[in-house]
C-alpha cells in the first residue's frame, strides 16, 4: 500500500498501467502514461532547483497539468499549493505571498493577469505556463513543454533517485475561503492525504471498475479526494467544469459515472432536474460535504436515483474528513452526520471538558491520523485549534494532539451525530441559543424557498435578531405572510424570524459555502 502521496499513482501503474486514470473531455491518460508524466514533471522541477519543502502552486482548472503538477511535486521533495482557480489576482497574491511559494504553475492568459502582483513574490524564481507559444513566453517563464522535455536520456541519469519522502512529511498547504479575515493554510502530511484517501475509500467501496466525476476545485480538500481516493482504488477521475447543473447531469450520462461528490448548493439544483435513464442507471453512489443537505433535496434525489447509494459525509480541512452515515441509517436517522470513519476517533466535550453523554451538545473533537500538522505559520492559531484532550481525558483516550473543530454537536442513545452548529455561526437571541442549521432545515420545505441563510444580527434588545436571507423560488409570487404563518406553525416563538430578507442569489465562497460573514457585514445595521 502507498505510504506517500505520489505513490498512490506509481503503485497503481504498477498493478493497473492499462486503466485510464484521468479524462478530459475526449482525450483519456492511463496509469502508465500518468505516471511517467508526473516523473517527467518531477525531473523537471529538480532541474529549475527546487528545494526540499519548497511551495509549488498550482493556478489552473481542473486539467491533465494541474493534477500532473501535484503530485510531480511531491516525488521532487516538494510541498503542493492548489489555489483555487476562481479566485482572483489579489487573493492569489496573497497565497502565493504567505506560504511563500518557490514555483508557480498556472496558464499564459493566468499569468498575464497575475504578472504585477507576482512582482512581490521575492522567493518565487520559476513560473511555468502550460498554455504558452514560444513567441508569447515571457523572458521569465517556462513553457510547461520545456520543463518535461528537460530530461536526461542517459540510463544511469534516469534511474536517479528522486529526493527521500518520509510519510511524515508536508505534502500540501490547502487554504481555507477565509469567511472570516485572510483564509489559513492548512499543512498537511503524506500520512494525511493517503490515510484519508484509504479510510474513504474503504467505506465508498471505491474499485477499479468505478469512475468519478470531479466538479469540486482540487484546492478543496473534499475535491482532491476524488483524485486520491480514485488513484488509491485503480478508478478514473473525469475532469469537469462545468457552466450549468445540467452539465453535471449530461456528463454523469456520457462517462457513465458512478461516483458523484458535491456540496449542498449543488445538490439543491440537481434535485430539481430531470435524470435520464443513462444518468441515473450508472451512478452508484453520490456523497455530501460542505454543509447539510436539506431533506426535501435528499429525498428528491432519493427519488429520482433509487438505485444510487447517498453517502452524507461531514469533514473539515484540518482533519480530512470526520465522520459519515451508511446510507442503510438515512430513513432512521434523519438529518444525522453519521459516525466515525475508519481509523478516527470522534469525541463531543462539553465546557467543563468532560466527554458529553447523549443528547447534550459540545464541540466535536476529531482524533487520529487524519489530524493535520496545523496552520502554515501561525503558531498562535494553531495552538488555538490543535491542542492535547484535557488530562483527565489521557488515559482513556491518550494525550497525542487533537484538532478542536468548533462545531456544536450531540449524539442520540446509538452514538449517532447531529450537526447543532457553528459556536461562531450560533445566534443568541433573548437568552436562546439557536441553530441555523436546524431553523434552515425547517425553512427549506417550504414551496416559496430556493435557498436560505439564517443570521444572527445586533439587536439592541434582543441581543440578537433572527434574519432570513433567501433566494425564493418566484421573487414575484413570494408571500412574507404565508412564510411567516409556516414560522409559526413550525417553530417555536424563540426560532421566530424577526425580518426577511429576499435576494437573487446567495453570496458563496470559492468552495461553494453560503458566505455567512459577509451576509453578517452587509446586514449588519439592519435593527439599529
Amino acid at each position: 500500500m502507498p505510504t506517500t502521496f505520489h505513490q498512490l499513482i506509481a503503485k497503481t501503474s504498477q498493478k493497473k498501467p492499462a486503466n485510464i486514470a484521468l479524462q478530459r473531455k475526449n482525450q483519456p491518460l492511463r496509469y502508465k502514461e500518468l505516471n511517467l508524466k508526473v516523473i517527467n514533471a518531477a525531473r523537471g522541477l529538480l532541474l529549475q532547483g527546487l528545494q526540499s519543502t519548497e511551495r509549488v502552486a498550482i493556478y489552473l482548472p481542473k486539467q491533465f497539468e494541474a493534477v500532473i503538477g501535484l503530485f510531480a511535486t511531491t516525488l521532487a521533495g516538494g510541498v503542493f499549493v492548489p489555489v483555487n482557480p476562481l479566485l482572483k489576482a489579489a487573493q492569489v497574491q496573497y497565497i502565493l505571498a504567505d506560504c511563500q511559494v518557490s514555483v508557480l504553475i498556472t496558464s499564459y492568459s493566468r499569468y498575464k493577469q497575475l504578472h504585477k502582483p507576482l512582482n512581490t513574490i521575492n522567493c518565487l524564481h520559476t513560473v511555468i505556463l502550460t498554455d504558452c507559444k514560444i513567441e508569447n513566453c515571457p523572458p521569465n517563464c517556462l513553457r510547461w513543454e520545456d520543463c518535461m522535455s528537460q530530461q536526461e536520456t542517459d540510463k544511469k541519469q534516469s534511474k536517479q533517485a528522486y529526493p527521500k519522502t518520509n510519510p511524515q512529511d508536508m505534502a500540501a498547504i490547502l487554504y481555507t475561503s477565509g469567511s472570516t479575515g485572510q483564509p489559513k493554510g492548512v499543512v498537511l502530511s503524506h500520512t494525511n492525504l493517503v490515510e484519508g484517501a484509504k479510510s474513504v475509500a474503504n467505506y465508498l467501496n471505491n474499485t477499479a471498475d468505478d469512475r468519478l466525476l470531479a466538479v469540486l476545485p482540487f484546492s478543496f480538500d473534499y475535491g482532491l479526494s476524488q483524485l486520491t481516493t480514485a488513484f488509491l482504488s485503480g478508478a478514473c477521475v473525469v475532469l469537469l467544469e462545468y457552466l450549468m447543473p445540467r452539465d453535471v447531469i449530461n456528463a454523469i450520462a456520457r462517462y457513465q459515472i458512478t461516483g458523484l461528490a458535491a456540496v449542498p448548493p449543488l445538490w439543491i439544483q440537481l434535485a430539481e432536474l430531470d435524470w435520464p435513464k443513462e444518468a441515473s442507471n450508472s451512478l452508484r453512489y453520490f456523497t455530501n460535504s460542505g454543509g447539510a443537505m436539506p431533506s426535501t433535496s435528499l429525498s428528491q434525489l432519493m427519488s429520482v436515483l433509487p438505485k444510487t447509494s447517498p453517502f452524507l459525509m461531514y469533514g473539515l480541512t484540518e482533519a480530512f474528513r470526520s465522520t459519515y452515515l451508511d446510507p442503510k441509517e438515512i430513513a432512521n436517522r434523519p438529518g444525522s452526520m453519521g459516525k466515525a470513519i475508519p481509523n478516527a476517533e470522534i469525541l463531543v466535550i462539553n465546557s467543563q471538558g468532560q466527554v458529553c453523554k447523549s443528547h447534550e451538545e459540545g464541540e466535536l473533537v476529531h482524533k487520529g491520523v487524519h489530524v493535520a500538522m496545523g496552520y502554515w505559520q501561525a503558531k498562535e492559531k494553531t495552538a488555538e485549534k490543535f491542542r492535547p484532550l484535557p488530562t483527565h481525558l489521557h488515559h482513556q483516550h491518550g494525550g497525542e494532539i487533537v484538532v478542536w473543530s468548533g462545531d456544536q454537536v450531540k449524539t442520540d442513545d446509538d452514538g449517532f451525530l447531529y450537526f447543532v452548529g457553528r459556536k461562531d455561526d450560533m445566534i443568541k437571541s433573548s437568552g436562546y441559543r439557536i441553530s441555523p442549521a436546524e431553523l434552515e432545515e425547517t425553512l427549506h420545505g417550504h414551496d416559496l424557498i430556493n435557498e436560505v441563510a439564517a443570521i444572527g444580527i445586533s439587536h439592541p434588545r434582543l441581543g440578537q435578531a433572527i434574519l432570513l436571507v433567501i433566494k425564493p423560488s418566484n421573487k414575484k409570487e413570494f408571500n412574507h405572510q404565508q412564510l411567516l404563518t409556516y414560522c409559526q406553525k413550525n417553530l417555536p416563538n424563540f426560532m421566530q424570524p424577526h425580518s426577511i430578507q429576499l435576494v437573487d442569489s446567495l453570496p458563496r465562497n470559492p468552495n461553494g459555502k453560503i458566505n455567512r460573514k459577509l451576509l453578517s457585514t452587509q446586514y449588519q445595521n439592519r435593527f439599529i
